[in-house]
Formats: C-alpha cells, structure tokens, sequence
C-alpha cells in the first residue's frame, strides 16, 4: 500500500500546482491596472434587462442601485413573471419613491415552452428592442451594483474583437446558516475556473445587441435551460471575445440555507453538462476534486487498521498539505477580492478565527455537495422549463 499511497499522493498534490497556478493567475489579472472607461459621448445606448420571478429581499436595493447610474443613456427593463408576482409591488413603490422615468415593467407574456422562464423574458425584452440599443445587459436582482457599473461594463465592448463583457459574484462568509458557508466555498473556486474558461455570469453581462441575431443567441435561449453558459462557446465559434471586469465582481450579502443551496448546485451542474464548452474538463476537474481526497482518506484509515503505518503518514501528510494549502487559498482570494470591492465602498467583515475554522467544516461538506451535483447531472434526463428560473 505503501506504493498506491505515494502514486496517489503525487496525483493529489500534482492537481493542487495546478489549482495553485490558476488562481496565481487570477489574482494578477484582479491586480493588473484597470482600464479608463469611455467618455459619455461614445457609450451606446444600452438596454439593462431584469427577470423578477418572486421577491428577492435585495429587490428595492438593487432597483435604486440600477436607476442611479453615472451612464448618459440607458432604460431598464423589468419582466416579472406575473402580475400577482411578489415582486411587482416591490417594484411599484421603489418606483414611485425614486420617480424613475427610464423604466419599462412588462409582465412575461408568452413563456415558451421549451426554456425556462429566464429565458423566456429575455427572449422578450430583446424582441422588444429598436435599433436604438447597441447593448443589452443582465443582472440579477440579488446584485446591488455600484455606480459606475454600467459604464465599466460596456466600455470594453468598444474593442472590435469584444463582443461580452462579465462580473462574477462573490458572497460575505459569515451567517447564520450553513448554507452561506457552503456557497462560499463553492464560489471562491467556481469564481477562478469561470475566469479561466471565460464562462460568463448572467448577473452582470452586457453583449452587443447585435450579436444576438447574427451569433444564433436569441434562438438559442428559445430552447435554453441557461442563458448564459452558451454565450463563451457560440462567440468563439466566431472568433469574439469575452471579457472578465475585475471591478465587475459584485459583493452579496443574503443568505442561504444548506437546501437551498443543494438545490441550486444541482441547477448549476446541469447548465456546465449542457452547455460548457469543455464539460469533460468539469468531470476530470469532479473527480480530482472529491474523489480523490476523500478515497486517499479512505485508504489512510484502512492503512491505520491494518497497521501499515508508513502508508498511512503519507497518506495523512499529503491530505494535511492539501487542505491547508487550499485554506491558504481562500484567504489569499479573499484579500485580493477585498482590495476590488473597497474602492467601491463595501466593507466586509473580516475572516476571524471562528469564521476561519467554521470554513474548514464546511469544505468538506462542499466537496460532498459537490460530487452529488455532480452525479445528479450526469444522469438528469428530464427537467421543468416552468421551474427553472
């Protein structure tokens, strides 16, 4: 046993170099200088289009964060899943309250049957579009963005061979639910690996309008579980580019409990075995990842119970550097992340001893969660376009 623990050890660590080497990448490129956004007289006129299906308790702060921005031309446009929808009078009074007159709210009319609800309503707003908008941009109703976020976003899109721009999520680790922990540890990789594979986030993206004809997009989200996984693999078949906005990563405060969470891992599984360009590399990536630690531990305790001693301190060693190694990471994330979000004035609260030790508990359980994610979407067959959202 001694041989399959030093082989299996050297496979461990050998995909730590490379995890390593990726986010060493990432936090230069949060670090390299960030370009100067365009002045007011060359920004197109954009289209900022939300899906509100059901109240999101961030909903009121992220309308007047979207009607307040430092963009000379651009309308929102709101599509709520129904009028009788929580979110509708949410929207109503924040409305009224900043007198917003660069607002059109619409309800979904024809869902299509074929694609989930998001989809549906983005199918719509572009329809709805004159030749006026040069842009449409996505966000999500949980992101609270900041002012110059609609500029920063479309200013890269003046690049000829750019024809996306993105920002990546990133959640507060301290809360009262596991949930929070959990998905904070999903998202500080899942964060990297998008950057790495140029995979963009539909919470904030902004694409040339007229890439959605040319490109096969808006046919495409006809018959789509996921709007915006597909966007990376059908611009490159054209040979334009997507681009990742380091001062794009939007900071979210609200919680998760640990179902919910599991529920949504499942969802966004599915949407890589759909629609990721190199879906192949997330199963390796799956079975590096959770296999393979947790079968090292598995064969670390049958070594101990058969007293094979030198196997089990390699085995023990190597699991031990990994782990921290890969907290190591995490911190060094976050601090880079952190530097990004304070020159927009989002205080987060530092990593503390218990937060820290609370993280490591919960890594393994996202390894876990992950690695039943993803055999659920290995073998889903079926799904409900009327549930997805």
């Amino acid at each position: 046993m001694q041989k399959l623990a030093i082989s299996l050890s050297i496979v461990l660590l050998g995909w730590l170099v490379i995890q390593v080497s990726i986010s060493l990448l990432f936090l230069l490129y949060l670090r390299s200088p960030s370009k100067k956004s365009l002045p007011n007289d060359y920004l197109p006129k954009t289209a900022v289009v939300l899906f509100l299906g059901g109240a999101s308790p961030l909903l009121s702060n992220c309308l007047r964060s979207l009607l307040n921005q430092n963009y000379p031309q651009y309308d929102l446009k709101l599509i709520i899943d129904s009028e009788e929808d929580s979110a509708w009078y949410i929207v109503a009074h924040t409305l009224s309250e900043e007198a917003a007159t660069n607002v059109q709210v619409s309800p979904l009319r024809m869902p299509h049957s074929h694609c989930s609800l998001k989809c549906s309503a983005l199918v719509q707003a572009v329809l709805e579009l004159d030749d006026s908008y040069k842009v449409v941009a996505l966000v999500d109703a949980d992101a609270i963005v900041h002012s110059n976020w609609l500029r920063e976003l479309v200013s890269p899109l003046a690049h000829p061979k750019v024809g996306a721009t993105t920002g990546y999520p990133w959640y507060v680790p301290t809360g009262r639910y596991w949930g929070s922990s959990v998905r904070y540890m999903w998202n500080i990789f899942s964060v990297v690996k998008m950057y790495m594979y140029r995979i963009p986030w539909g919470g904030t993206l902004a694409l040339k309008t007229e890439l959605i004809y040319t490109t096969g997009l808006l046919d495409k989200w006809k018959r789509a579980y996921n709007e915006d996984t597909m966007i990376r693999g059908v611009l490159a078949k054209h040979g334009i580019l997507i681009i990742f906005v380091p001062s794009l990563i939007i900071l979210n405060r609200e919680e998760c409990d640990l179902s919910s969470f599991v529920d949504w891992s499942k969802q966004q599984l599915l949407s890589y075995r759909l629609y990721h360009p190199q879906w192949w590399t997330v199963v390796t990536d799956s079975i590096l990842t959770v296999l393979l630690p947790y079968l090292m531990l598995v064969l670390c305790l049958a070594a101990l119970w058969t007293r094979q001693w030198d196997a089990a301190a390699i085995f023990l060693n190597s699991l031990g550097v990994y782990t921290q190694i890969l907290l190591f990471l995490v911190v060094s994330l976050e601090k880079g992340v952190q530097q990004i979000l304070r020159k927009h004035h989002q205080n987060l609260p530092k990593i503390s001893p218990a937060t820290m030790m609370k993280l490591s508990i919960a890594s393994p359980v996202t390894l876990w969660i992950y690695g039943l994610g993803m055999l659920s979407a290995l073998f889903m067959t079926k799904i409900k376009p009327r549930k997805l959202l």
